[in-house]
C-alpha cells in the first residue's frame, strides 16, 4: 500500500509524537508498503493514512476522508487526546476518533476513556524498545535518577529535583534531566533550581544517544506526568531494568502493571523523595522493581510491535 503518515510538527525532532511516527514509518515499510511523513496532508495519492494525534492532525483527518471516504485511516490517540483535549476541546478529538476506521491506543488502560460506542475499534500497540548496548550499569559516583522527557506542563518536570530538596545531608542522591524547554519559562525555572538545588542538573535537549548513556548510569528514572498516553521512555526503562518511580496516572500503570510498586500519586512531592530514598538504600526494593520489570519487557519487544501493526492492517480487509 501507499501509506500517508501524518504526525504533527513539534519544537524539536525528538518529539515522542515524531518518533514514534518515524518508528511506525520504519515498521510499515519492512512490511512493504510505501510510506510519507508529513505534517499535513496535500492531497497525494494514499491508500491509507497512519495519523498521530486525534485534535493536532483533525485537519488533515478530515481532508483525506473528504476526498478519500472509502479509504481507510488509522487514529493514533495520544496522551493530550484522550486525557486533556476529550474533555477541554472535545469536537474536533471526536471527530477525528469518528472518521478513523481503527484507533490505536498505547497503554493497556486507554479503553477506559474511549466512548463505548468507538471502542471496538481500538487496539492496544506497545511502543518498543530495544536494549542498552552494555546493559543498566549504574554510576559508582552518585545515585543517579534520571528525568527523560521535555520541560512542559503536562510533565511537571521539576517534580524529581523538588523531591531531591527534601533527601537528607547524607544522600549521594544527584537528579539529571534532559530535554528542550518548550518555553522560555520553564529554561529559567530549569535554570534556577539547578542555582539553587546542587542535587539537580538540567542538560537541556541531548542527542539520542546521549539520552541512552544517561538512561545506562541511571539508578532510577522519574517519569512525573500530570498525563501520560504511553511514554516511550518508559517503554525503554522497561526493557533497560532501571526502575522508574512513576505518577499514578493511566499512562504509566498502563505499561507498568496494576500492582507495580514505584508509583507516587501526581505532585506529591514528598512521596516521591520517600521513593527515591529508597532507592538508594533499600536493595531489596530495588530487587522488586526490577523483577516487576523483567515480567513486563516482553511486550515491548520490536517483533511484537511489528506483527501488532501486521495484524491491524490485515484487519482492515476483514
Amino acid at each position: 500500500m501507499n501509506i500517508v503518515l501524518i504526525t504533527p510538527s513539534g519544537p524539536t525532532s525528538r518529539t515522542g509524537n515524531r518518533i514514534a511516527a518515524t518508528r511506525w514509518a520504519r515498521i510499515l515499510r519492512r512490511l512493504g508498503h510505501r510510506v510519507g511523513l508529513a505534517a499535513d496532508y496535500d492531497g497525494r495519492p494514499a491508500d491509507l493514512m497512519v495519523a498521530v494525534h486525534a485534535w493536532r492532525s483533525a485537519g488533515p483527518i478530515a481532508d483525506f476522508k473528504a476526498r478519500h471516504p472509502a479509504r481507510p485511516l488509522i487514529l493514533q490517540l495520544s496522551g493530550t487526546d484522550i486525557y486533556d483535549y476529550l474533555t477541554s476541546d472535545p469536537r474536533p478529538t471526536l471527530r477525528s476518533m469518528e472518521l478513523a476506521d481503527r484507533l490505536v491506543g498505547l497503554n493497556d488502560l486507554a479503553w477506559r476513556v474511549v466512548p463505548t460506542r468507538l471502542r471496538t475499534r481500538l487496539s492496544v500497540i506497545h511502543q518498543s524498545a530495544t536494549s542498552l548496548p552494555h546493559g543498566n550499569q549504574p554510576s559508582r559516583r552518585a545515585v543517579v535518577v534520571s528525568v527523560i522527557g521535555h520541560l512542559r506542563d503536562v510533565k511537571d518536570p521539576l517534580r524529581a529535583a523538588k523531591a531531591a530538596r527534601l533527601l537528607p545531608a547524607d544522600s549521594r542522591i544527584r537528579v539529571e534531566q534532559v530535554g528542550r524547554a518548550y518555553t522560555a519559562t520553564w529554561a529559567a525555572e530549569a535554570t534556577a533550581e539547578m542555582a539553587a538545588n546542587p542535587r539537580y542538573l538540567w542538560c537541556d535537549d541531548v542527542p539520542a544517544a546521549a539520552v541512552r548513556r544517561l538512561l545506562a548510569r541511571s539508578h532510577a528514572m522519574v517519569i512525573s506526568s500530570l498525563s501520560e498516553g504511553g511514554a516511550n521512555v518508559v517503554s525503554e526503562a522497561i526493557v533497560a531494568g532501571v526502575p522508574v518511580l512513576a505518577s499514578r496516572v493511566d499512562g504509566n500503570v498502563g505499561l507498568l502493571g496494576g500492582d507495580y510498586r514505584g508509583y507516587f500519586p501526581v505532585g506529591d512531592t514528598g512521596k516521591l523523595a520517600r521513593l527515591m530514598r529508597r532507592i538508594e538504600c533499600e536493595p531489596a526494593f530495588v530487587a522488586t522493581l526490577r523483577q516487576a520489570l523483567r515480567q513486563r519487557a516482553p511486550l515491548f519487544r520490536p517483533a511484537r510491535e511489528i506483527a501488532a501493526w501486521r495484524r491491524l492492517l490485515a484487519g482492515l480487509t476483514d
